[in-house]
């Protein structure tokens, strides 16, 4: 693997950090500025929507400059985000700073998976991808319990300082080590809007709102699940945490591994074992060694999804794949969100905490339902990764030199 997708990696362990460690420090957060918890949960859900939006707006602003420099200026943005939240004087501007560094989550896996996809052969095209989103896996595993640590020790805004030279880190790397291809003539707007004509590339995202989806219904709640029905004690969470971000790192892996000799099987398998899994969970959530196992088979089957959904979105809107492939990242996010409420309400209407482990494993179902009717579209329609509506072969990126392509 080419040593640019170790300066994408950086950039996505920031911010995967970035990300996930708010919600470590809320406590904190919230008696700094003198707000409740429910407030201070904004700051939360004030990223998950600036993602969403910023996915594809930052992807659009991008078409006019080469993905290295789009790239470069998206940990710029990242960068100023994270040094606003760590000065805040006041909670608006902590919340808006957060907004600031969203806006670059989207389109910075968006386009770095279509880099690193372009950076090898095409057998290895998954593996490329996966290896970007190890730095968003490690960032549950490090970056995420130690910012938490570092906060809860010398403060939050240290720990918002620190990942911001994490950018600063990753920024270097993404100058020094990503190739500076020329941007692809022929592409322009219509023609990336046209990738969302093509149903592979919107069942590919139903796929991943609704996969991921089924993660984080039951993760969502794992605090009050493991706390009250498995009896660990509120310390313990942490680690717990920590074990599903290993296995997200070891599904990230498998994942794009077998992605690149059988992408559909891979999907079927993962999918179907997430859903399985999911709802066993009911039953292992009262026993602490099982629920623990339990907990990194959902981060491992989970994530696993993540390569192959990713690769999809780009064979099949070759043509022109940077924004689908950043509205993709939008939709993990957007799975995130209603899984997240779906959970609060089965817990809401006294199923009691268990209960979101049937919402996700209904969700992980839908999405190999989905992946089914997806590959039976395919074999009937003909190969993968076919033109985007509306294209023309001068419409296409040119091809990269072999030179680059196997760097």
């Amino acid at each position: 693997m080419p040593l640019a997708l170790l300066a994408l990696a950086i950039g996505a362990f920031g911010i995967g950090t970035t990300e996930f460690v708010i919600m470590g420090l809320l406590p904190e957060v919230a008696s700094d500025y003198g707000v409740s918890i429910p407030t201070a949960g904004f700051l939360v859900t004030g990223y998950a929507l600036g993602v969403m939006f910023g996915a594809p707006l930052m992807t659009v602003l991008g078409t006019k400059v080469t993905r290295k420099r789009m790239l470069m200026l998206l940990m710029g943005l990242f960068i100023v985000g994270n040094l606003l939240s760590a000065l805040a004087p006041a909670f608006s501007v902590m919340l808006a700073g957060r907004v600031v560094a969203s806006l670059a989550h989207g389109a910075f896996f968006g386009i770095g998976s279509v880099v690193a996809a372009d950076l090898v052969a095409p057998h290895k095209k998954a593996g490329a991808i996966a290896m970007m989103f190890t730095g968003l896996t490690v960032a549950n595993v490090v970056g995420v319990p130690l910012g938490t640590l570092v906060g809860q020790s010398v403060g939050w805004r240290v720990t918002f300082a620190v990942v911001a030279v994490l950018g600063v880190v990753g920024l270097a790397g993404v100058a020094k080590l990503v190739p500076d291809v020329p941007k692809a003539e022929g592409v322009r707007l219509r023609h990336e809007l046209a990738a969302f004509k093509n149903v592979q590339v919107l069942l590919a995202m139903a796929m991943t709102v609704l996969g991921f989806g089924g993660v984080f219904a039951a993760i969502t709640y794992i605090a009050p699940m493991m706390t009250h029905v498995a009896g660990f004690a509120d310390g313990s969470v942490t680690w717990l945490l920590v074990l599903f971000g290993l296995g997200m790192v070891v599904g990230n892996l498998v994942g794009g591994r077998f992605a690149d000799r059988a992408l559909m099987p891979m999907l079927y398998i993962s999918l179907g074992a997430l859903a399985v899994v999911l709802a066993l969970f009911t039953l292992t959530a009262d026993n602490k060694i099982a629920s623990a196992v339990t907990i990194f088979l959902i981060g491992a089957l989970g994530f696993a999804t993540v390569p192959p959904l990713q690769k999809r979105v780009l064979d099949h809107a070759r043509g022109a794949p940077t924004l689908a492939s950043a509205v993709n990242i939008g939709a993990f996010n957007l799975g995130n969100a209603l899984s997240a409420w779906l959970g609060g309400v089965v817990i809401a209407a006294g199923f009691g905490y268990t209960a979101p482990n049937w919402v996700g494993a209904a969700l992980a179902a839908a999405a190999l339902v989905l992946a089914l009717v997806s590959a039976a579209l395919e074999r009937r329609d003909g190969a993968p990764g076919e033109a985007v509506a509306g294209s023309t072969p001068v419409e296409r990126p040119v091809e990269q030199p072999a030179a680059v392509a196997h760097r």
